[in-house]
């Protein structure tokens, strides 16, 4: 799971990447969006449309207004189920990238080297 101290760690080891690496030099950004933009978007956009929707209702039952309650308690319901797709959506496209290259297997020359680049994005 994200480790905010490896993404730290990730980011202060920029290294010039090998031109024989299967990344073809991109080792850094490949993992960045592995180690980084994915649980952010996996964890902390989730996070904030669920707080977002909770500050909505705790202002509309403060207010007593009947109606300011059911459009508030609408609105909560549709941002868990943006928070739920959001966490789905991210889970899903790491895991067809994960197995693009298990699937082709080695027919594939290009495909190879993008499940090594993955691969080795993966890992700290």
């Amino acid at each position: 799971m994200f480790n905010l101290m490896n993404f730290m760690q990730v980011l202060s080891n920029v290294q010039a990447a090998d031109t024989g690496d299967a990344c073809g030099g991109l080792l850094f950004l490949v993992r960045i969006i592995r180690q980084g933009v994915f649980p952010i978007l996996q964890i902390g956009v989730p996070i904030i449309l669920i707080v977002l929707g909770t500050l909505d209702l705790a202002k509309a039952v403060i207010s007593s207004d009947d109606k300011q309650v059911k459009e508030a308690q609408g609105k909560l319901i549709k941002r868990c189920i943006y928070a739920i797709a959001v966490f789905f959506i991210v889970t899903i496209v790491n895991l067809v990238l994960t197995m693009v290259g298990n699937i082709a297997g080695d027919d594939a020359s290009g495909i190879s080297s993008w499940r090594e680049c993955w691969n080795a994005a993966g890992q700290s």
